[in-house]
Order: structure tokens, then C-alpha cells, then sequence
């Protein structure tokens, strides 16, 4: 069959059941990016979900005989697969502690051997010093000095929601400067 052959949903459907390689290879040529993208906003790691692609398309390729299109369509069934694959990967005891370790030892590789960026070598400090008061004030005692929103509430006798509001549009601006 041509590569670029089209299949209506049922046609696909079809064929799969009927255990076509052609069909197969056409939904992974048509679907994978798709599932590939939502499987790696659960699971940032791109290599692992890789390999939670290659586990939904088995799956998909073992369960298609349970399709029913009478409840939905081909790719929201598709896209059930992969979220729930990706849900239980991240819920995999294995995953987590790979993750801890990982986390871990690429902490200590990334700090050896590297210059700390001391933000007064970009510029940052200036360019908060620029805003108003109102913005400055809860952006230093944040960012800087590594208060707490609850604590600057408290140190600034404001409400915490007013703290969080400072801070967003602070940031705002802060992103509007640096793309001048």
C-alpha cells in the first residue's frame, strides 16, 4: 500500500481488527505525535515517555478487537489509553524512586563544574528596582530574599491575595521589559 493512502475511521477500525500492518503503521504515522505530546505533558521526561508511547500502541494494537465506536471516537479512545498509561506510569513505585535518585544525582552533576549565574550579572536587580514600589516591595523579599507569599503578608501587613496579585503582575512586567 502507498504511504500516503487515507482511511476513513471505520475503514482504520477495520483493518486494525482485522490485524492489517499497513493500517497499524498508518495510525502510528497519524496518531503518534498527537498521543506523544499529551503522554509527555503527564510525563516530562522524554525518554520515558518514549517508551509509554511504544506501551500504548501495543496496548492499542492488543485491545482493538474492544473498540466501540458506538461510545466514541477512534482517537478519544486512543487518547484514553495514553493518559491512563501515563497516569499509572507516573504512579509506578519503580517510577518514583528512579525519579528521587534521578532528581538527586542530576542536582549534584549539574553544580559541579558550573559558575552559580549571580543575578546581579544579568541585570535583574535593575530591572526590578524600575518597577513601582507597590510590585518591587513583594518581589524582593520574594525572590531575592526568599520569603514566603504568607510571610511578605505578614511583614507587609497586606492580605495574601494582595501579595499574589503584586507578584503575577510584577512578573508581567518584568516579561514586557526583558522582550523590549
Amino acid at each position: 500500500m502507498p504511504r500516503n493512502t487515507k482511511y476513513s475511521e471505520e475503514e482504520l477500525v477495520m483493518l486494525l481488527q482485522q490485524r492489517q500492518q499497513q493500517a497499524f503503521e498508518y495510525l502510528y504515522d497519524n496518531y503518534s505525535g498527537a498521543l506523544f505530546q499529551l503522554i509527555v505533558s503527564i510525563i516530562p521526561d522524554r525518554e520515558i515517555a518514549k517508551d509509554v508511547l511504544q506501551d500504548v500502541f501495543i496496548k492499542i494494537w492488543n485491545q482493538i478487537s474492544s473498540y466501540d465506536a458506538s461510545k466514541g471516537r477512534l482517537f478519544t479512545w486512543m487518547l484514553n489509553i495514553s493518559r491512563n498509561a501515563s497516569i499509572d506510569k507516573l504512579r509506578n513505585k519503580s517510577y518514583k524512586n528512579a525519579q528521587k535518585n534521578r532528581a538527586f544525582t542530576e542536582d549534584v552533576y549539574d553544580a559541579g563544574g558550573k559558575e552559580i549565574i549571580n543575578i546581579d550579572h544579568i541585570g535583574l536587580r535593575r530591572m526590578v528596582h524600575t518597577l513601582k514600589v507597590e510590585w518591587k516591595e513583594p518581589l524582593e523579599l520574594s525572590y531575592f530574599q526568599g520569603f514566603t507569599q504568607e510571610e511578605i503578608s505578614k511583614m507587609l501587613n497586606l492580605p495574601i491575595g494582595t501579595i499574589k496579585t503584586r507578584l503575577r503582575a510584577a512578573l508581567k512586567e518584568l516579561r514586557k521589559i526583558m522582550t523590549i
